[in-house]
């Protein structure tokens, strides 16, 4: 994948895959503004385990369904391999993880639906965390 200056680098949280994948709506935007190589999206290792395990532990999808997806992620997005360790949230420690993804992409947002533990943070060492409603927003404003 060619990296691009101008484009906006995300890191798509877990939950925001899976309400993508599962439900469609705002969160399936997201996904088609990647796809359509609107946005570059970076992913972990942490990120395509987790959203393979869940897609299969919980919502009992077929093997081949989650590799199709795992694929299209794997050849379009950018996977980083975080070095730098976070412990920002004592909570649910997994997710540091989204955050280790996110500083070592150098992106711009990290978009999620945690409320709980990675929204409330609202920026993480300079990069903004937002809701998919107020990322849609900016998009929609600024490109």
């Amino acid at each position: 994948m060619i990296v691009t200056e101008n484009k906006i680098k995300i890191v798509v949280d877990t939950n925001v895959f899976i309400s993508a994948f599962v439900f469609g709506g705002k969160p399936l935007e997201i996904i088609q503004l990647f796809l359509k190589d609107k946005v570059e999206l970076y992913i972990s290792p942490f990120i395509i385990n987790e959203l393979a395990r869940i897609l299969e532990e919980k919502f009992s999808w077929e093997e081949d369904k989650i590799k199709k997806i795992l694929e299209i992620l794997e050849l379009k997005a950018i996977k980083v391999y975080p070095k730098t360790k976070v412990s920002l949230i004592k909570e649910k420690k997994d997710d540091n993880c989204i955050l280790e993804c996110a500083l070592e992409g150098k992106v711009d947002y990290i978009i999620s639906g945690d409320r709980k533990h990675i929204l409330p943070l609202k920026e993480f060492k300079g990069i903004k965390i937002v809701s998919v409603g107020e990322f849609l927003e900016i998009y929609d404003i600024h490109y």
